[in-house]
């Protein structure tokens, strides 16, 4: 790229003379204008150099040529001219110059051979093909020899020569028998370049009649035969029989037995020979030995490198191939021919010569008059090319004199050229590898500016992208440039702007602001013209959203995603291609506006897909790699290897992974002889281990598999290895679980787990099971039995200790010694019950129970631990008798003492204990009767209020469910509640037990008053029940409301007062209900009752059985200040949480941990916990 700048007028001349020195005027190829210039004529088309045709066809000489005006033919011959006209055979097609020789009726291709020029003339000059040789092709046949049979000693080496007739071009050859096979070739028998067959040694194998050579002649189509050869080789046993019956001593110099021996080379003989190839062609090398064992070749280049990417080896290795040479391959090259004997060599000198080759072609060149202009001719080659010129065809130096040119060397300079200057100059440089000939014409023309680019053409570009703006001129002189935009432009300069020498303007980085008119003015001293074309400079389209790497289990889905941006006056289209190429032809793949789908994922999905987005000007793309997953291919080929009796080795080839690793294998083994068909865990090795050492037992028929594991999940297991039958031995282990314990008081049961099928390592697996009483000094007792699990021994003492041992055994005998273990005959019931029980009261629900042990002698068994059978007698309160109902707690060990939890106060209960082994339980104690003192009661049953009036009300109420005692009295509280919800002073009555309502005067009228109400015994307080109740208003009062209600003005005043009423109920619920209390509820708290006061763990009792629901937020009106909360079950222990199965425990230090055998009762209902809540309008009312 050139850019036009300034130049100072002092250096202006030079640079122009330099410029039209080296640069020529190139005329475009407008059709147009090629119609209206004139122009000396040029070579496009013409035959080869060394032209060698079929003798079979009609010779066609080729030459074409163009020019204005067209330019006219001629030929010559062997350097003569050649009258086409005298020949009948010879005819010029029409328009062209090019001959053709009919042969086909009787001619001689023979006749026509020679040298051809052609020469392409007009009144501008005259250009020159050249020299054209035409040769016939021959496909001669082979001579006729006698061909002798080939006899030859097995080992030794054979040459079978083809000597192919002399064609022209040269056959091909190649070896084949009478069917017309090809005889297989390898690295001891080969051909070489010269066609004919090379033994390195030869075989027995290689005997038969029909080795036949065959030339193939392509330009002719014919395949020559040469007559089939014999060889027969004889092998050093046959070879001695075959000398003495058939041959004299003559024919063989004896037959030396079969020896390796070190190699010789076949060709190319000596130790070195020489090697010339010309530049740019084929280089073949060949080395060919014979020794045996059968040599391998090697090739290297002394002081240097074979060529990388050039160099080729053919014909196992004994040809060496260089293409493309240059003089840089030239050199010694070395072929080694080793076999286990030794080695030999052979080192090829190559010398790489060139014909002509072009440095600098001369170019056309177009002047104006009086300008001037240069042709230069540089080629090279070895030796170097000799350059010299002709003009019109003619050599310079006897062609008519030009005072504008000059000859020096291989340049012609000209100056101040004038019309008269025009020819066609040829540049002929040659050596004696060949020549090259080029036509180079210089047209002097004087022509005004031309434009050739379409006037107001559109260029529409991409914003940020180059933007070239074409103005193709013509012109002689050459026409200056110059680029203006807008109608009232300024000349464009500067660096924002590349300005080409072809009259292209670029604009490097197109901008929005680069849109407009664009005026191209091209002018020399013959004149002026000027174009306008038209730049729009658009939006790039952008992938707002693409696509990205997916990862996906085979049979799934999956999309990609492909959001595009562009310009609006752009219409895209979006194609998705798969690794490069068109997506599938599947209907799995569905294209949507902006994504793509693959549906039911397969393993050949795998791969990039790319979005490409395309407009009329740009086009984007994006691509994401899909991965497709799966659980691996099950391994294959398993082999067993390294075969001992305890160990064998294990190998196989993993499956493909399907894109995700193998993390582990997994090898299973079946047992056919035991177990056939089930599979067991054998090993389990790393993903990247595929051989395994596997541990074997002892008469195992084995089969292994393998399964491999990756991140998905378990491949199918492998097929199954060939089977592996161990042998038997001894057992290596005993059975396991050996237990003695008795199912009857006068027998011991011996069990054991049997030794499973591949653990018995051998047939006839039985058991020896001994058994003694221990620390009596008897002798082991010892009885063979069957592969069973289970030995009864009759006729034993009561719970006695036994020593016990079992042993396996098999056909290959005995197992090791078997750990002893300690058994007991059977158990038979406890026989003494405890004696001693006493019972001390704790509270009033809980009591502690003492007892002596029984002799261990009498338990008859294993102490499991002593068990308490108690139960409710009656209530003491309510003097009546109720269903007795059992209760069981089971203390575990050699306990002594147990505590009971859970009982109800003020009430009558019996118990007796007893001793409990495996076999059951003892003879009980005699029952023990206990009583539990007073306790608080439970809450009132119900508490109501009834008939209000302005001053008064009406309590009834029920007595406590529980009273758990003798109660002496109720007591009733109760305060007022004001407006805002504030407690007045607290009132206390006490009321006699035998009381059931309370009617209530001088209260307030229209007042609410809370009520707290609650039991006692002696002991103290129960818990209490609370409700609420308002007196009525006032009826006079009343009246007036009603009278006053019916006034507009109060209607809307009352309105707000009970808008602002419910919003401040809402907000006192509010609070209330997150735990706000009433003022008494500190003095309740104060005044606690002593009866549910934690208990401290020394003196044995429990902790607080205060209500769980203490503190919770009253419920339906209920605000209840106190911890006496109403409840529906009384302060009974629950035995729920000491439970040990059906029988309840207490640990060491008596605490309890167990629970009630039987079911516990449930408690009735009682009364209401509270009255319903206030409504509002109570709550005006009382405002009010």
């Amino acid at each position: 790229m050139m850019t036009k700048k300034s130049i100072s007028a002092s250096r202006a001349s030079l640079i122009l003379f330099l410029c039209q020195m080296i640069t020529a005027l190139e005329v475009p190829l407008d059709p147009i204008l090629l119609k209206e210039l004139s122009q000396p004529p040029t070579i496009t088309q013409q035959s080869p150099k060394d032209y060698i045709v079929d003798p079979r066809e009609n010779i066609v000489i080729q030459c074409e040529a163009k020019g204005k005006p067209p330019p006219s033919f001629s030929w010559t011959r062997n350097g003569t001219h050649f009258d086409i006209d005298k020949d009948a055979r010879v005819t010029v097609k029409p328009n062209s110059g090019t001959l053709v020789i009919n042969i086909m009726n009787g001619g001689k291709t023979e006749a026509y051979e020679g040298v051809y020029q052609c020469t392409a003339r007009n009144e501008r000059g005259a250009a020159i093909s050249n020299n054209i040789v035409i040769r016939p092709s021959r496909s001669p046949l082979w001579t006729k020899e006698k061909v002798e049979p080939k006899h030859v000693r097995e080992g030794d080496p054979l040459v079978l020569h083809c000597s192919p007739p002399v064609g022209l071009p040269p056959p091909i050859i190649f070896w084949m028998d009478n069917s017309f096979q090809r005889l297989p070739q390898n690295e001891r028998v080969s051909q070489g370049l010269n066609g004919d067959l090379y033994f390195s040694n030869v075989k027995p194998e290689d005997t038969r009649e029909d080795y036949i050579c065959y030339a193939r002649f392509n330009h002719t189509q014919t395949i020559q035969q040469k007559q089939p050869i014999s060889v027969k080789v004889f092998s050093m046993d046959s070879l001695n029989e075959t000398i003495s019956a058939n041959l004299s001593d003559t024919d063989f110099y004896g037959a030396k037995p079969l020896t390796e021996r070190r190699p010789t080379l076949l060709t190319p003989v000596g130790s070195t020979s020489n090697k010339v190839e010309l530049r740019g062609n084929v280089l073949l090398l060949e080395c060919i030995a014979e020794g045996l064992p059968t040599p391998v070749i090697r090739w290297i280049k002394e002081g240097g490198e074979l060529p990388i990417n050039r160099t080729f080896f053919e014909n196992f290795k004994k040809t060496l191939k260089i293409i493309e040479v240059s003089e840089a391959d030239s050199g010694k090259y070395k072929c080694v021919a080793r076999n286990p004997l030794g080695s030999t060599h052979h080192t090829i000198t190559v010398t790489v010569k060139a014909a002509p080759y072009w440095i600098t072609a001369p170019r056309n060149l177009v002047l104006s008059p009086g300008e001037d202009g240069t042709l230069i001719c540089r080629a090279n080659g070895n030796p170097k090319p000799n350059i010299s010129w002709l003009t019109n065809g003619v050599p310079i130096a006897i062609a008519p004199e030009d005072p504008s040119r000059k000859v020096d060397g291989d340049t012609i300079i000209f100056s101040d050229v004038q019309e008269r200057s025009s020819a066609v100059y040829q540049c002929n440089a040659s050596n004696e590898y060949g020549y090259l000939l080029a036509n180079a014409f210089v047209n002097v023309l004087a022509e005004p500016p031309r434009i050739l680019t379409p006037a107001n053409k559109l260029y529409q570009v991409i914003a940020n992208n180059p933007a070239l703006l074409d103005c193709a001129f013509f012109g002689s002189p050459v026409p200056e440039i110059e680029w203006f935009k807008g109608v009232k432009g300024s000349i464009l300069r500067g660096d924002l702007y590349v300005f080409h020498d072809n009259g292209t303007l670029e604009i490097p980085v197109a901008q929005k602001d680069s849109t407009g008119t664009y005026t191209c003015v091209a002018r020399n001293k013959l004149g002026k013209v000027q174009n306008e074309v038209h730049l729009e400079v658009k939006d790039p389209t952008m992938i707002i959203k693409q696509p990205e790497y997916k990862i996906i289990q085979r049979g799934g889905q999956v999309s990609f995603e492909c959001t595009i941006k562009h310009d609006p006056t752009l219409i895209p289209t979006i194609m998705w291609l798969k690794d490069n190429g068109e997506l599938p032809d599947d209907e799995r793949f569905i294209i949507h506006k902006d994504s793509l789908a693959i549906m039911n994922v397969t393993d050949k999905d795998d791969g990039t897909y790319t979005c490409v987005a395309n407009t009329t000007l740009d086009s984007v793309s994006a691509s994401a790699v899909l991965t497709v997953v799966d659980r691996p291919n099950p391994p294959f080929d398993l082999e067993l290897t390294d075969q001992l009796e305890r160990s064998i080795q294990l190998s196989w080839i993993p499956g493909y992974d399907n894109n995700s690793p193998i993390t582990n294998f997994v090898i299973e083994y079946e047992d056919g002889m035991h177990e056939p068909g089930v599979w067991h865990y054998q090993a389990e090795v790393r993903g990247t281990q595929t051989t395994v050492q596997l541990k074997l037992s002892p008469y195992v028929n084995y089969s292994f598999r393998v399964i491999a594991v990756n991140e998905i999940g378990r491949s199918q297991p492998s097929e199954a290895s060939e089977q592996y039958l161990t042998k038997a031995a001894k057992p290596d282990e005993n059975p396991s679980g050996v237990q003695g314990i008795g199912s009857e008081p006068d027998n011991l049961v011996i069990i054991w787990e049997p030794l499973k099928g591949f653990q018995s390592n051998g047939p006839g697996l039985q058991y020896k099971v001994s058994w003694r009483q221990k620390d009596v000094g008897d002798e082991w007792t010892s009885v063979i039995v069957a592969n069973v699990s289970k030995y009864i021994v009759s006729g034993t003492p009561t719970f006695v200790p036994y020593e016990i041992k079992v042993q396996a055994l098999n056909d290959l005998g005995y197992a090791p010694e078997p750990a002893e273990v300690i058994g007991h005959s059977g158990e038979d019931l406890p026989m003494v019950a405890p004696g001693n029980v006493q019972v001390h009261i704790v509270n009033s629900t809980l009591a502690k129970v003492h007892w002596d042990p029984v002799p261990l002698k009498t338990v008859r068994g294993h102490l499991q631990g002593y068990r308490i059978y108690y139960w409710k007698v009656q209530s003491l309160s309510k003097r009546r008798r109720r269903h007795v109902e059992k209760k069981i707690l089971t203390f575990s060990g050699n306990k002594t003492h147990g505590m009971l939890p859970g009982l109800e106060p003020y009430s009558s209960y019996k118990l007796n204990v007893r001793v409990v082994n495996g076999k059951g339980e003892g003879p009980a104690s005699p029952d023990k009767l206990f009583k539990t003192p007073e306790g608080v009661p439970s809450a009132p049953s119900f508490l109501k209020i009834t008939n209000p009036t302005l001053d008064s009300l009406t309590l009834e109420w029920g007595p406590p469910t529980h009273p758990n005692g003798v109660l002496i009295a109720y007591t009733l509280k109760f305060q007022p509640i004001n407006s805002t919800h504030e407690l007045g002073p607290l009132v206390e009555i006490r009321i006699p037990a035998n009381e059931t309502s309370l009617i209530l005067s001088n209260l307030n009228y229209s007042t609410r008053y809370k009520f707290y109400f609650y039991a006692q015994t002696s002991v103290g307080a129960g818990s209490q029940i609370t409700e609420e109740a308002v007196t009525i208003m006032d009826e006079a009062m009343a009246s007036r409301q009603v009278d006053i209600a019916t006034q507009g003005w109060f209607i809307g005043l009352m309105c707000a007062v009970a808008l602002l009423i419910l919003i401040l109920l809402i907000v006192c619920f509010i609070r209330r209900n997150k735990g706000g209390k009433y003022p008494v509820k500190e003095k309740e708290d104060a005044h606690a009752d002593p009866e549910i006061q934690p208990m401290k763990e020394d003196d044995g009792t429990f902790g607080e059985y205060s209500d769980a629901e203490d503190h919770k937020p009253l419920k339906k009106g209920s605000r209840t200040p106190s911890d006496r909360t109403v409840k529906k079950e009384d302060s009974d222990d629950s035995l729920v949480d000491y439970g040990e199965g059906v029988n309840g425990q207490f640990n060491e230090d008596g605490s309890f941990i167990g629970q009630y055998s039987g079911k516990k009762e449930k408690e009735p209902a009682e009364g209401n916990e509270s009255s319903e809540a206030p409504s509002p309008v109570n709550a005006m009312n009382s405002f009010v």
